[in-house]
């Protein structure tokens, strides 16, 4: 470290305790954050989550170098050891007061900036080569600041570890890809799903590998209490997940903020449930107690809507005609094999959506006020889900949006149509929220005081199927 950087670093430190004083003295006047007015209020919050993302940076940087100090080569003589620790995770955890998960992050994303730094062995002086070279750019970013601690572990278990045919080169041209994208401000939860569809994308011979080990990975164990009860802890694959919550949505969809229903039947049904007198939780006990008793027979009354539950996969014409691709299952993250679309079409029947080049969805427009069963099919294929970013409401959950309001004159079809979730439906038409489509795009724009800048936000779909077919359609 040069003399410059060190009377920086011992700067830093004299001054960090009078900072923590004064944060401290004005967390506890409540009353100073309440007479901000709503931009003040949230230019406070953006600034606030800014220097919390470099503080974790330093700390992230702190715990590496603390981990060098401690390598296991070191022994006793080592920084962790000295202290009374087993570990540089435990030196971090206690001296901070973190949790266990807390401090491994940490010590993980320091130990790749020290190794992306090129910093001596501690005992031989050599450069030692670094354990994951693929991630040698994110380690450089981290220590540059351009990305956050959250974001370099959506990147690292996002992308997971190489193998024979995926190699660390490629890995490596991955995380690039991956770093431009997080450049751009996405939060740590997209940034993450992002890396696992690059994954899937180059390494689709092992996308049965992880289907089958989230498969195994299926566990269901039965607690019992002292008190005698229990507890029931199921660990669900992605098709059993699929499953218990198509069950569970209609049990709970009025109490949680699902779609509104229009048919008469539909609304009684959703009004009995929101006038029950259980609550959510005791509700849904019941109902699912009530499958367990009487199987196929159960009492459909207890349930919003009736009929077995639906798994529905997504997938190309190209996929199913040339048995190469794969698919994936309504409402969840991961790709299914092809085998596993085998298994669906013979136990289910295939709905056509048909898209032009470009990704358009070619269907007809209809003149009536609200989409049809088969369009808002075409739509869930299309956008996965509730289209506003952040969103993770399934399509399921959701209403079909005319961009160009049918009051105003506009037409109920694909093109023109957005899936929203209750809570965004209502906001967009009772807060002067607005949709336009620019040829194959979306954008939002939000009102300046939600918004200042008032810029539009690109609304992107979450099918992850749809999302591949228009970036490598087939020939």
């Amino acid at each position: 470290m040069s003399t410059t950087a060190k009377a920086t670093a011992v700067s830093l430190l004299a001054g960090s305790a009078a900072v923590t004083v004064a944060l401290g003295a004005m967390s506890r006047d409540v009353a100073a954050y309440q007479i901000l007015d709503d931009n003040e209020l949230l230019g406070l919050s953006r600034a606030s989550s800014e220097q919390q993302r470099m503080l974790n940076t330093h700390a992230a940087l702190i715990a590496g170098e603390l981990a060098r100090r401690s390598a296991p080569v070191l022994g006793l003589t080592g920084l962790a050891q000295r202290s009374g620790h087993r570990t540089p995770e435990e030196l971090v955890r206690v001296t901070t007061g973190s949790t266990k998960r807390e401090a491994f992050t940490a010590v993980r994303a320091g130990r790749l900036a020290v190794e992306a730094a090129e910093l001596p062995d501690p005992v031989t002086g050599e450069i030692a080569a670094a354990e994951q070279p693929w991630l040698r750019a994110v380690g450089v970013a981290l220590t540059a600041g351009t990305i956050s601690v959250p974001a370099v572990e959506s990147i690292r278990n996002g992308l997971g570890e190489p193998t024979v045919e995926i190699t660390s080169s490629v890995l490596a041209d991955a995380v690039a890809e991956l770093l431009q994208l997080a450049a751009t401000g996405i939060d740590a939860d997209r940034l993450y799903r992002e890396a696992r569809d690059l994954r899937n994308e180059i390494d689709e011979a092992g996308i049965a590998d992880r289907e089958q080990a989230r498969f195994e990975a299926r566990a269901l164990r039965f607690r019992r209490n002292a008190d005698g009860s229990a507890r029931l802890v199921w660990d669900m694959d992605p098709e059993t997940a699929t499953i218990a919550g198509d069950l569970y949505d209609r049990a709970t969809s009025p109490r949680r903020g699902g779609p509104r229903f229009v048919k008469p039947d539909a609304k009684a049904e959703a009004q009995r449930i929101l006038d029950d007198t259980r609550t959510t939780e005791q509700l849904v006990s019941d109902v699912f107690l009530e499958l367990l008793r009487h199987g196929a027979d159960a009492d459909t009354s207890q349930l919003l809507g009736t009929g077995a539950p639906v798994v529905t996969v997504y997938t190309t014409r190209h996929t199913i005609e040339s048995g190469e691709g794969h698919g994936t299952v309504a409402g969840q993250p991961e790709p299914v094999s092809f085998e596993t679309i085998q298994r669906h079409l013979c136990s289910g029947g295939v709905v056509d959506a048909i898209f032009d080049e470009q990704g358009n969805p070619l269907n007809l427009e209809r003149e009536q006020r609200l989409f049809s069963r088969k369009q808002k099919q075409v739509l869930a294929a299309v956008w996965g889900g509730c289209a506003i970013e952040g969103c993770e409401r399934p399509a399921s959950w959701t209403e079909a949006h005319h961009i160009e309001h049918y009051s105003r004159g506009g037409k109920t079809n694909i093109l023109d149509g957005i899936l929203l979730c209750r809570h965004h439906h209502l906001l967009l038409h009772n807060n002067s929220w607005e949709i336009r489509r620019q040829g194959h795009e979306y954008w939002l724009t939000l009102p300046p005081d939600v918004k200042p800048d008032t810029l539009p936000i690109r609304l992107r779909p979450k099918n992850t199927t749809y999302k591949e077919l228009i970036r490598k359609p087939a020939g």
